[in-house]
C-alpha cells in the first residue's frame, strides 16, 4: 500500500509590537497560548503553536514585536524574532490597517531577501473601511511584489478559516517535528509565569511591567489541583513595594485574576502563592535572562 504524504513546516509570524501576532497564534490554535494586552512588548519569547492533522503538521512561531533593542534583554527578544526568521518555511509579516512601515529597516530587507514564500497579513480591518483596506493592499503590495497579501481581522475571527488552509497548501513535504498530541514548545511553568506577567501588565502603569520578570519556583498536580509557588521579579526597592500595595492588596488581586486564567487553561482547580523578590538590573544580566530563557 502506497504510504501517504505528510507536509510539515515552521510559520514564522513577525511584525511590529501591537499588530495582532498574538491574537492570529491563538485564532489559529484555538488555544490561548499568548498573553494578549494593550502594552507593546507583552510577547517576549518565541513560543511555537503546534497544529497537527493525519497528513499535516504546522508550527507557528509567535515573536515578539520588532524593536530597537535599548538593553540586553530586548537584544535577545530581537534574537528571536531573527532565529524565527531564518528557519521558517514560510513567512507571515503582520501589519495593522494604517501602518506605513516596519520599525527596523534592517528586517524589512530580511523578509524581501528571504527564499520562502511571504504572505502579508493586513490586520485590524473591524476597525477601517474599504477605502483604507485597498489602498493599504496596494502599498503593501508595492513594498512586497512577490508576497501574497489578505486583510484579516484575528480579533473578529475573518479569514482565519480561509487563511489556515492556505498555509496548509504552503507547507512541503516532510515528517513531523513533534508528536501530534502536543500543542507548543514550552512546559507548564512558562504559561504560570505568562499568566502572571499578563495581570501585571494590566493592573499597573509606566515602567513596572517592564521592569518584572515572574518565576514559578514550585509546580505540584494532583487529580483535583494544582499549588503554585511564584517569584515576581523587579529591579527596585521601590518597585517592590509597588507592586505589593498597600496591606499586600495590589499583589492579591494579580494571584486572584492570574488564578482564574489558570484555572480555565488547565482546567483545574489552582492555588497559587506569589512573592516579590529584587534582583538589580537583571534585564541587562546575562546570567539572570539565561535563567530566564532569553539565551542560552
Amino acid at each position: 500500500m502506497k504510504k501517504k504524504k505528510h507536509y510539515s513546516g515552521f510559520i514564522s509570524i513577525i511584525g511590529n509590537p501591537n499588530v495582532g501576532k498574538s491574537t492570529l497564534m491563538n485564532a489559529l490554535t484555538g488555544i490561548n497560548l499568548s498573553i494578549i494586552t494593550n502594552k507593546v512588548q507583552t510577547t517576549r519569547h518565541r513560543i511555537l503553536g503546534i497544529l497537527s492533522g493525519d497528513d499535516y503538521q504546522i508550527v507557528l512561531s509567535d515573536t515578539p514585536g520588532i524593536i530597537k533593542p535599548s538593553y540586553q534583554m530586548q537584544n535577545s527578544m530581537m534574537t528571536f524574532v531573527k532565529e524565527a526568521i531564518n528557519d521558517a518555511d514560510v513567512l507571515v509579516y503582520m501589519v495593522e490597517i494604517g501602518e506605513k512601515k516596519v520599525n527596523d529597516e534592517s528586517y524589512l530587507q530580511k523578509i524581501k531577501r528571504s527564499k520562502v514564500p511571504v504572505i502579508v497579513l493586513i490586520n485590524k480591518i473591524d476597525e477601517s473601511n474599504q477605502d483604507e483596506v485597498e489602498n493599504s493592499v496596494k502599498q503593501w503590495k508595492n513594498c512586497f511584489p512577490n508576497a501574497s497579501i489578505y486583510p484579516i481581522s484575528a480579533l473578529k475571527d475573518f479569514f482565519i478559516k480561509e487563511l489556515l488552509e492556505i498555509l496548509k497548501n504552503l507547507l512541503p513535504e516532510g515528517p513531523e517535528f513533534f508528536p501530534k498530541d502536543q500543542i507548543t514548545d514550552k512546559p507548564e511553568r512558562f504559561f504560570v509565569n505568562e499568566a502572571i506577567r499578563s495581570e501585571i501588565l494590566k493592573k499597573y502603569k509606566k515602567e513596572i511591567p517592564y521592569s518584572v520578570e515572574v518565576e514559578t519556583q514550585e509546580f505540584s498536580e494532583d487529580d483535583n489541583i494544582i499549588k503554585i509557588l511564584s517569584v515576581i521579579i523587579v529591579e527596585r526597592e521601590t518597585q517592590k513595594g509597588i507592586i505589593i500595595g498597600h496591606k499586600g492588596q495590589k499583589l492579591k488581586s494579580v494571584g486572584t485574576a492570574a488564578r482564574k486564567v489558570l484555572e480555565n487553561f488547565f482546567q483545574k482547580k489552582i492555588f497559587i502563592e506569589l512573592r516579590v523578590k529584587v534582583s538589580k538590573n537583571w534585564r541587562s544580566d546575562s546570567s539572570q535572562l539565561k535563567r530566564f530563557g532569553y539565551q542560552n
